[in-house]
């Protein structure tokens, strides 16, 4: 399972104690916080996610500086990321959001059109699909925290038996990783528990 620091507000100090410490994956969820981050600290190389709702004027700039984008869901967004992706950059690697609760607050693609957005993804040039993100409503019990990282699972699973091979489920925070991990997680984005609040 890998590491995802969620460096959103951090001060740069933080962040390199932690890659001095071994961190190599650091998730952004504000485009130009994170682009100064990313400049700033480019003597580290480090990997960097996107992590957060992705506006359709702001796709340029994470094409560029970004190695992962994690919230795709829609169509739109990961056809203006690939053709925005710079030729001298390998595929920019891409999760899709599933609204898995069905939250109207939230975003994500439906599960039901899943399997469309996601053939549609596959075939874009510049992208490489990886996998599947959620960010499920709050439970508090385990085994409650569970199911929709269960059900997450399952729609890669029925990708994967649809032809649509991805590798990586990114599910799971400070709260709630512990039943992401056991439902299969490839990734978990940290923050809190990493960092302390943010100020």
């Amino acid at each position: 399972v890998r590491l995802l620091a969620v460096s959103k507000k951090q001060p740069l100090a933080k962040i390199r104690d932690a890659a001095a410490a071994g961190q190599r994956h650091f998730g952004e969820n504000f485009v130009q916080e994170g682009v100064n981050k990313i400049e700033t600290l480019a003597d580290l190389n480090l990997t960097w996610h996107f992590i957060g709702h992705l506006q359709s004027n702001k796709t340029r700039v994470v094409a560029e500086y970004f190695d992962w984008v994690h919230t795709i869901d829609k169509i739109k967004t990961a056809r203006r990321l690939s053709g925005q992706r710079p030729a001298r950059l390998p595929p920019l690697n891409v999760c899709l959001q599933v609204n898995v609760d069905d939250e109207d607050s939230k975003a994500g693609v439906a599960p039901a059109a899943l399997p469309e957005l996601a053939a549609a993804c596959a075939e874009l040039p510049n992208l490489r699909l990886r996998g599947l993100m959620c960010l499920p409503a709050i439970r508090t019990e385990i085994d409650e925290q569970r199911a929709p990282f269960a059900a997450l699972r399952h729609l890669a699973e029925q990708l994967r038996s649809d032809g649509i091979d991805t590798d990586t489920l990114s599910m799971g925070m400070s709260a709630d990783y512990r039943a992401a991990i056991l439902e299969g997680a490839t990734i978990v984005r940290i923050g809190t528990s990493l960092f302390g609040a943010r100020d």
